[in-house]
């Protein structure tokens, strides 16, 4: 038996069942995705083969990426991707920073802010609804009523209703909901940061705001750039959120994924799956780089 196969079999074998599931059930599925996505598959007949379909190629992308309402819904993924990331890193952060401190029940504190992460976005959306009500007024009810009764009208917004900035709206409930992960984050990155780096620099005379700033925070560089990989790429697939406080037909909340389930539903299977396609273009566009740097981190470790 050759050298090589004594050393590499084994293992092969072992792995063999994992290599082939990942390669029908993922990397098989993103091409015939690919293949369906250059395909003239717009109508219910052609998906179930009763009349015959041929290749556009890329003639999908272009009338997609040219349409003003595909164009509308990439502006609200930057939108939703812009407001979700700001404040979940923002908020995120922050609690971690005065968690890292001697603080009285820090474990209650912890809880609640990672509890919003325990419930599902479905069953949040559905409470973030009535809370994000657009009725103003006598009519008003959730945040609008709240603002209402503390003396604050001018807050009173029609929220996800607005048609150019109602996606910001729904970004709140997420925010919510994802802060405590990245805090969860962030306080593993303050409590990794050896003593010794935090002593020497108050034997050197540092103030708390100056350790803080020129030892702790370049060391959460690392971590902040996971935090933003994973929090952006969750947004880039904003759906079930979306879908429970607004509905698939909405203008102003609309995004690539939303357009693909209504693709999907009309049987536009061609134009949902170049949705799926562009969609994982710029997921791949976020997170190859990351793997670039993370794996040059790791070799020059």
């Amino acid at each position: 038996m050759p050298r090589n196969l004594r050393r590499w079999g084994p293992p092969l074998l072992l792995i063999s069942p994992s290599l082939i599931l990942l390669g029908v059930f993922v990397y098989g599925l993103l091409a015939i995705n690919a293949k369906t996505s250059m395909t003239d598959m717009h109508t219910a007949a052609q998906t179930t083969g009763r009349k015959p379909t041929s290749f556009v190629w890329l003639t999908n992308y272009g009338d997609l990426l040219t349409s003003p309402d595909f164009q509308h819904s990439l502006r609200n993924l930057v939108i939703y991707t812009v407001v979700f990331l700001g404040g979940t890193m923002l908020f995120g952060f922050l609690w971690a920073w005065l968690l890292d401190r001697p603080v009285r029940f820090e474990g209650v504190f912890r809880s609640i802010y990672l509890f919003p992460m325990a419930v599902s976005f479905v069953a949040s959306g559905v409470v973030w609804r009535w809370l994000l009500n657009s009725n103003q007024g006598e009519n008003a009810s959730g945040l609008n009523r709240l603002f209402q009764m503390v003396g604050l009208d001018f807050l009173q917004n029609n929220w996800w209703n607005n048609v150019n900035y109602g996606i910001a709206a729904i970004a709140i409930p997420a925010i919510w909901q994802l802060s405590g992960y990245v805090m969860a984050l962030f306080l593993a990155g303050f409590r990794g940061v050896p003593e010794e780096l935090r002593e020497a620099a108050k034997m050197d005379g540092s103030t708390t705001w100056q350790m803080y700033r020129h030892v702790i925070f370049p060391q959460l560089s690392p971590v902040a750039l996971s935090a933003v990989i994973i929090v952006g790429h969750m947004s880039l697939k904003a759906f079930d959120l979306i879908m429970s406080i607004s509905k698939p037909a909405n203008y102003q909340t609309k995004v690539p994924a939303i357009d693909m389930y209504v693709f999907k539903s009309s049987f536009n299977y061609a134009d949902a799956a170049a949705v799926g396609v562009i969609l994982l273009v710029i997921v791949a566009v976020l997170v190859i780089p990351y793997l670039v740097h993370l794996n040059r981190t790791e070799k020059n470790a």
